[in-house]
Protein backbone atom coordinates (compact mmCIF):
# COMPACT_ATOMS: atom_id res chain seq x y z
CA UNK A 1 0.00 0.00 0.00
CA UNK A 2 1.98 3.09 -0.76
CA UNK A 3 -0.37 5.66 -0.17
CA UNK A 4 -0.78 5.01 3.14
CA UNK A 5 -1.62 7.31 6.65
CA UNK A 6 -0.81 5.65 9.49
CA UNK A 7 1.43 3.29 10.05
CA UNK A 8 0.98 0.54 13.28
CA UNK A 9 3.32 -1.89 15.32
CA UNK A 10 2.87 -5.07 16.72
CA UNK A 11 4.11 -6.92 19.60
CA UNK A 12 6.44 -10.26 18.55
CA UNK A 13 3.01 -12.36 18.31
CA UNK A 14 0.32 -9.97 17.50
CA UNK A 15 0.70 -10.01 13.86
CA UNK A 16 -2.03 -12.58 13.24
CA UNK A 17 -4.89 -10.79 16.14
CA UNK A 18 -4.03 -7.20 14.38
CA UNK A 19 -4.43 -7.99 11.01
CA UNK A 20 -7.66 -9.82 11.23
CA UNK A 21 -9.33 -7.09 13.90
CA UNK A 22 -7.69 -4.10 11.66
CA UNK A 23 -9.76 -4.87 8.49
CA UNK A 24 -13.09 -3.99 10.16
CA UNK A 25 -11.60 -0.37 10.19
CA UNK A 26 -10.44 -0.38 6.83
CA UNK A 27 -7.72 -1.14 4.11
CA UNK A 28 -4.58 -2.27 5.77
CA UNK A 29 -1.68 -4.25 4.79
CA UNK A 30 1.47 -6.06 6.04
CA UNK A 31 4.63 -3.73 5.39
CA UNK A 32 8.01 -4.99 3.50
CA UNK A 33 9.35 -4.45 8.09
CA UNK A 34 8.63 -7.28 10.38
CA UNK A 35 5.22 -6.25 12.66
CA UNK A 36 4.52 -3.48 10.54
CA UNK A 37 1.10 -2.95 8.98
CA UNK A 38 -0.12 0.29 7.02
CA UNK A 39 -3.57 1.73 6.32
CA UNK A 40 -5.20 4.01 4.58
CA UNK A 41 -7.98 5.70 6.18
CA UNK A 42 -10.52 8.90 5.73
CA UNK A 43 -9.61 9.88 9.61
CA UNK A 44 -6.61 9.01 10.74
CA UNK A 45 -6.92 10.46 14.27
CA UNK A 46 -10.46 8.86 14.14
CA UNK A 47 -8.99 5.82 13.89
CA UNK A 48 -6.50 5.73 16.68
CA UNK A 49 -9.95 6.55 18.79
CA UNK A 50 -11.47 3.61 17.29
CA UNK A 51 -9.09 1.28 17.85
CA UNK A 52 -8.27 2.50 21.15
CA UNK A 53 -12.22 1.49 22.46
CA UNK A 54 -12.23 -2.23 20.04
CA UNK A 55 -8.79 -2.62 22.55
CA UNK A 56 -10.83 -2.47 25.47
CA UNK A 57 -13.43 -5.04 24.52
CA UNK A 58 -10.80 -7.01 23.07
CA UNK A 59 -7.95 -7.00 25.39
CA UNK A 60 -6.22 -9.48 22.64
CA UNK A 61 -6.00 -6.85 20.35
CA UNK A 62 -4.15 -4.20 22.83
CA UNK A 63 -1.54 -6.98 23.45
CA UNK A 64 -0.72 -7.13 19.71
CA UNK A 65 -0.25 -3.86 19.23
CA UNK A 66 2.54 -2.22 20.20
CA UNK A 67 2.01 1.68 18.86
CA UNK A 68 0.32 2.97 16.35
CA UNK A 69 1.04 6.26 14.46
CA UNK A 70 -1.49 8.47 12.28
CA UNK A 71 -0.41 10.90 10.12
CA UNK A 72 -1.68 13.97 9.98
CA UNK A 73 0.50 14.80 6.71
CA UNK A 74 2.31 12.26 4.30
CA UNK A 75 5.37 13.05 1.78
CA UNK A 76 7.23 11.18 -0.67
CA UNK A 77 11.19 11.45 -0.21
CA UNK A 78 13.84 10.12 -2.01
CA UNK A 79 16.90 11.97 0.04
CA UNK A 80 17.67 12.84 3.31
CA UNK A 81 17.47 16.50 2.08
CA UNK A 82 14.15 16.04 0.35
CA UNK A 83 12.65 14.77 3.07
CA UNK A 84 13.62 17.53 5.07
CA UNK A 85 12.59 20.22 2.12
CA UNK A 86 9.17 18.61 1.92
CA UNK A 87 8.79 18.37 6.47
CA UNK A 88 9.62 21.85 6.60
CA UNK A 89 7.06 24.29 5.16
CA UNK A 90 4.94 21.15 7.76
CA UNK A 91 6.64 22.24 10.74
CA UNK A 92 6.49 25.53 10.49
CA UNK A 93 2.85 25.82 10.20
CA UNK A 94 2.99 24.76 13.27
CA UNK A 95 4.87 27.53 14.94
CA UNK A 96 1.92 29.06 16.88
CA UNK A 97 1.23 26.01 18.54
CA UNK A 98 4.61 25.57 19.31
CA UNK A 99 5.58 29.46 21.06
CA UNK A 100 5.94 28.79 24.50
CA UNK A 101 6.35 25.42 24.45
CA UNK A 102 8.81 22.24 25.11
CA UNK A 103 8.86 20.28 22.36
CA UNK A 104 11.23 17.33 20.25
CA UNK A 105 10.99 15.56 17.01
CA UNK A 106 10.78 11.46 16.75
CA UNK A 107 11.83 9.71 13.99
CA UNK A 108 10.83 6.15 13.44
CA UNK A 109 12.23 4.46 10.45
CA UNK A 110 11.79 2.10 8.22
CA UNK A 111 13.65 1.03 5.11
CA UNK A 112 17.64 2.56 5.07
CA UNK A 113 17.65 3.18 0.97
CA UNK A 114 18.36 6.91 1.85
CA UNK A 115 20.68 6.28 4.57
CA UNK A 116 18.38 8.57 6.97
CA UNK A 117 20.32 8.65 10.07
CA UNK A 118 18.12 8.87 13.12
CA UNK A 119 19.58 11.17 15.92
CA UNK A 120 20.98 13.35 12.97
CA UNK A 121 17.41 13.78 11.50
CA UNK A 122 15.60 14.13 14.74
CA UNK A 123 18.41 16.90 15.67
CA UNK A 124 18.34 18.56 12.65
CA UNK A 125 14.20 19.46 13.08
CA UNK A 126 14.24 20.05 16.70
CA UNK A 127 17.17 23.01 15.21
CA UNK A 128 15.00 23.86 12.40
CA UNK A 129 12.32 24.56 15.05
CA UNK A 130 13.68 25.95 17.77
CA UNK A 131 15.24 28.56 15.48
CA UNK A 132 11.87 29.45 14.13
CA UNK A 133 10.30 29.94 17.20
CA UNK A 134 12.99 31.96 18.53
CA UNK A 135 13.21 33.92 15.58
CA UNK A 136 9.58 34.68 15.52
CA UNK A 137 10.05 36.09 19.32
CA UNK A 138 8.60 32.97 21.13
CA UNK A 139 10.38 31.11 23.88
CA UNK A 140 10.82 27.48 22.88
CA UNK A 141 12.92 24.47 24.53
CA UNK A 142 13.82 21.08 23.45
CA UNK A 143 13.12 18.18 26.08
CA UNK A 144 12.74 14.72 26.05
CA UNK A 145 10.96 14.88 29.27
CA UNK A 146 7.84 15.14 30.00
CA UNK A 147 7.88 17.80 26.93
CA UNK A 148 4.55 19.81 25.80
CA UNK A 149 4.61 18.44 22.02
CA UNK A 150 5.96 15.87 20.29
CA UNK A 151 6.14 15.87 16.54
CA UNK A 152 6.31 11.45 15.82
CA UNK A 153 7.66 11.21 11.84
CA UNK A 154 7.16 7.93 10.68
CA UNK A 155 8.87 6.17 7.86
CA UNK A 156 8.37 3.21 5.52
CA UNK A 157 10.58 3.60 2.70
CA UNK A 158 10.44 6.95 0.50
CA UNK A 159 6.96 7.56 2.48
CA UNK A 160 6.38 9.87 5.49
CA UNK A 161 3.94 10.66 7.88
CA UNK A 162 4.42 13.55 10.54
CA UNK A 163 2.54 14.34 13.12
CA UNK A 164 1.92 16.71 16.00
CA UNK A 165 0.48 16.01 19.41
CA UNK A 166 0.44 17.87 22.77
CA UNK A 167 0.62 16.00 26.40
CA UNK A 168 -2.24 15.84 27.11
CA UNK A 169 -2.58 13.84 23.30
CA UNK A 170 0.05 11.48 24.80
CA UNK A 171 -2.00 11.09 28.51
CA UNK A 172 -5.30 10.30 26.15
CA UNK A 173 -4.02 8.14 23.49
CA UNK A 174 -2.34 5.25 25.32
CA UNK A 175 -1.36 3.26 21.91
CA UNK A 176 0.28 6.46 20.78
CA UNK A 177 3.43 6.29 22.31
CA UNK A 178 5.74 8.65 20.15
CA UNK A 179 9.10 8.12 22.30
Amino acid sequence: MRDWNVVVSLYQDGFRTALRILKEFGPVEPSPYHNVLVMRVENPTALLEAIERKTEENTALYDAISRVAPAMYTVEFHSVEELRERLEPILLDWLPQLAGSSLHVRLHRRGDGHILRTQDTERSLDDLLLGAVVAAGAPCKISFTDPDVVIAIDTVDDRAGVALWTREDLVRHRLLRPD
